[in-house]
């Protein structure tokens, strides 16, 4: 028997695919965010040679509202988007917004630089940037003859 390494690199949008799939297939028992059922923000996550950048859509959320950390590897954000006022007299045929606490955590690792994580929120939307330490970034090696 021998070993082999895969190449086959889990994503969390697998995970995401699977649960949609479950909740078609429950009719609905699974439903979360991805359905507009909870208010769970919008999250882009990107990795570079350097570092990563989070990305997270809070549309008219103010930045005292959001609460970011990062601990034990994963970065943590939550907050509450609350509801707006609503107006005596009027009658609402639709209401798509959501509202409500949320919490998403995701998971970095270790090999970055906790001390200078960085946060701003700028037109709705709230970006985290995480550099890697040194030796976490890759160094190309030059093949000599």
């Amino acid at each position: 028997m021998t070993n082999t390494l895969s190449s086959y690199r889990w994503t969390p949008a697998l995970l995401d695919d699977f649960r949609k799939e479950m909740s078609r297939f429950a009719g609905g028992l699974f439903d979360d965010a991805s359905n507009g059922n909870v208010f769970a923000p919008s999250v882009n996550f990107a990795e570079t040679e350097t570092g990563y950048e989070v990305s997270v859509e809070l549309p008219g959320m103010k930045p005292e509202d959001v609460h970011v950390e990062f601990k034990d590897g994963h970065l943590w954000i939550s907050g509450e988007r609350k509801n707006e006022v609503e107006e005596k007299g009027k009658t609402y045929h639709r209401v798509e917004r959501r509202y409500g606490s949320f919490r998403r955590v995701i998971a970095i690792g270790n090999e970055v630089d906790a001390e200078k994580v960085d946060a701003t929120y700028k037109d709705g939307v709230l970006t985290v940037d995480i550099p890697k330490v040194a030796a976490a970034q890759p160094k190309r090696i030059q093949v000599k003859t």
